[in-house]
């Protein structure tokens, strides 16, 4: 009677220790995983990774742009998107080697009718210019957030469930050449962000809503979007702006930033009036007339570098130069 109760409890034991194994094993199955990490991937897409060589290819000078503050145009009117799109931007331009600023589309649009008025004498320029806070500014980038989606998708595979949240997102976006005012891009594309959880005999596959799905979804739009926008920057030769006119020189706003050598070539360039499509009343460029050349001799700061005249006269602050390729 003793050898058979032993026997009896060393079965229990065995019996036990099953039952514990395979239920730390079916836990440790039902833990939800995620595909990316959303500070540091984006989705599936590995364009990431895009990003980070065409911002280590990037060969062009540290230009300022502005970002104004992206639309809100959902169906649904998704609460903030329009600000985070815009937040999450600001920090992939910073990244690829640009210098942001952000600014509301009034804000822009106040500058520019103030800058008009001064140049045609409406308005007296006294202590502060406005284009002193505007030709500082190479390209501005602005958009709309138009579409937003969450959908799940369940899967059962014998005993194994899962269910994965994407969430999906559609952005508008344009990149403008402030001194000419024409758009060099203007796209929309899609981004995408998933969140998949999963166990055995259903546990552990109940997934709650998560705030990082939306900010996963719009850093991949955002960061194809910059991605396109470095390759189109890469090819543009570098422009600047007429700081000072001196006998025989000129100082231009170049700088070592510019990552220009001592004898590069600038095309000196004379804005004229805005040229407006008549269909849509938009403005799509402007007139210019080149009014010489000049040589760059050295640079003077991170923003200012001297130029020789080469050919030419009547050379006035706020022309633009841009390299002779």
């Amino acid at each position: 009677m003793v050898t058979k109760s032993f026997g009896g409890f060393r079965a229990f034991r065995i019996y036990f220790f099953v039952l514990a194994g395979s239920v730390a094993f079916i836990s440790a199955s039902c833990s939800p995983t995620t595909t990316g990490a959303v500070k540091d991937d984006v989705s599936l897409t590995g364009q990431t990774n895009k990003l980070e060589e065409a911002g280590l290819n990037y060969n062009g000078p540290q230009y300022n742009v502005a970002i104004l503050t992206f639309e809100n145009k959902t169906p649904s009117k998704v609460l903030g998107i329009g600000e985070a799109a815009t937040d999450i931007l600001r920090t992939i331009v910073k990244k690829s080697g640009l210098e942001p600023i952000t600014l509301t589309d009034a804000e822009m649009r106040d500058q520019e009718k103030m800058i008009a008025l001064q140049q045609t004498g409406a308005v007296k320029t006294g202590k502060k210019n406005a284009a002193e806070g505007f030709d500082s500014i190479d390209f501005r980038i602005s958009g709309a957030v138009t579409s937003y989606s969450e959908v799940e998708e369940s899967s059962d595979i014998l005993v194994a469930k899962s269910k994965t949240q994407v969430a999906r997102v559609q952005v508008d976006y344009a990149l403008v050449d402030i001194a000419t005012g024409k758009s060099l891009v203007a796209d929309s594309g899609m981004g995408e962000y998933s969140k998949k959880t999963g166990g055995l005999f259903g546990l552990g596959s109940k997934s709650t809503a998560d705030a990082g799905l939306r900010e996963g979804a719009l850093r991949d739009a955002m960061t194809k979007a910059m991605t396109k926008m470095i390759d189109k920057l890469n090819s543009i030769p570098y422009q600047g702006r007429v700081l000072d006119v001196e006998s025989g020189n000129l100082i231009v706003r170049a700088g070592t930033k510019s990552k220009l050598q001592s004898g590069t070539v600038f095309g000196v360039y004379r804005p004229g009036k805005d040229l407006v499509d008549p269909d849509t009343g938009r403005v799509i460029g402007k007139r210019e007339s080149q009014v010489g050349e000049v040589v760059l001799t050295s640079h003077q700061g991170d923003n200012i570098s001297e130029a020789k005249i080469k050919s030419g006269s009547g050379f006035k602050v706020g022309d633009v130069v841009r390299v002779i390729k």
